[in-house]
């Protein structure tokens, strides 16, 4: 079979496999459904994946990779200060959790595996998440002080990533507390300034109004 005979089959199959999971979940989507819809021999799926769930999984993280490509992080030189690479990682984190598609079949399988997390998680962690979690603590690493504990550092960048997907979890709730003109007024630009100016004061450097640099 040819190489791009069997790219094309196994892309087939993994759209597929996204769309119905997104729809039906794992426990409700069978591999005779996959592979009606990719228009693809039932056998298909165990040769290219191993089986039912390692397809599941491959779904899961390309979900999640197509969402973080709608919003890429700057290349940074050497002379980017850590301030901006902060402002730079939250701008862009809650543009990937506001502004993406939310009717797609990624958007909606990211979220049924967060809602209800199974196996697939912890390799979507290692793969997609536990990286961009590494560049949120390198930064971190320079705003805060030389001896901070490994513990102080993880919890900072936890809060900091709370932040931002509160205002995606959240909406339904923040909606209801303000008026129309006040929610219309929260775009990405003014929340992502008020996160790094928060997150800015927590860890006592300076905020908005008394340094350089605000969020672009």
């Amino acid at each position: 079979m040819a190489t791009d005979e069997v790219d094309t089959t196994r892309e087939r199959i993994a759209e597929a496999a996204g769309e119905i999971f997104a729809e039906r979940g794992f426990d409700g989507t069978t591999v005779r459904d996959i592979c009606q819809r990719a228009g693809a021999n039932i056998a298909a799926v165990n040769y290219y994946f191993g089986d039912k769930q390692q397809l599941y999984v491959e779904a899961v993280v390309r979900a999640h990779r197509w969402r973080m490509e709608q919003a890429s992080l700057p290349e940074w030189s050497e002379s980017t200060t850590a301030e901006t690479k902060l402002a730079d990682f939250i701008k862009t984190f809650i543009r990937r959790v506001l502004t993406g598609p939310d009717d797609t079949w990624h958007t909606k399988l990211v979220m049924r595996e967060m809602a209800h997390p199974t196996a697939a998680c912890a390799e979507l962690v290692q793969s997609s998440i536990r990286p961009q979690f590494e560049i949120l603590l390198s930064i971190l690493r320079d705003l805060l002080p030389p001896d901070v504990s490994d513990e102080r550092l993880r919890l900072t960048a936890f809060s900091i990533v709370g932040q931002c997907l509160f205002y995606h979890f959240a909406d339904p709730v923040v909606r209801n507390l303000l008026t129309s003109k006040e929610y219309s007024e929260l775009d990405v630009a003014k929340l992502a300034q008020h996160v790094l100016d928060f997150s800015l004061s927590s860890i006592g450097r300076p905020a908005r109004g008394e340094r350089k640099g605000a969020v672009r």
